[in-house]
């Protein structure tokens, strides 16, 4: 497990940003759609999601706003802002990049003679 969250860690900035490029969403919202998203792999507590949406808020790469719902209800919803598209773009490539080099190594290789 230790190792799950290690990598959950390098990873969440770029979890939160996909999924606010895609749509603004509030707290409650990115966590279920997190944990349905990777089939329950993702389980973000509150303790984890807040602060990392306030980090990346102050980095400017999201933009907070409280919005009313119909029943009077306010939620916060979090938007993308041109820096963290921005943001994102760089950490998909560095991940792809990452993920190229990872299977290159951990796949078998045809051409292997032993």
């Amino acid at each position: 497990m230790r190792y799950r969250r290690e990598l959950l860690k390098g990873s969440t900035d770029s979890l939160l940003l996909c999924l606010i490029r895609q749509q603004p969403m509030y707290g409650y919202q990115l966590i279920k759609e997190l944990g349905r998203r990777s089939e329950g792999y993702f389980e973000f507590k509150e303790g984890t999601l807040y602060p990392a949406l306030h980090r990346l808020e102050k980095e400017g790469l999201l933009r907070g706003k409280w919005e009313r719902l119909p029943g009077g209800q306010e939620r916060r919803y979090y938007h993308i802002t041109g820096k963290g598209q921005h943001a994102l773009n760089a950490k998909l490539a560095e991940w792809q990049g990452f993920a190229a080099a990872m299977n290159l190594v951990l796949q078998p290789s045809i051409a292997w003679s032993g």
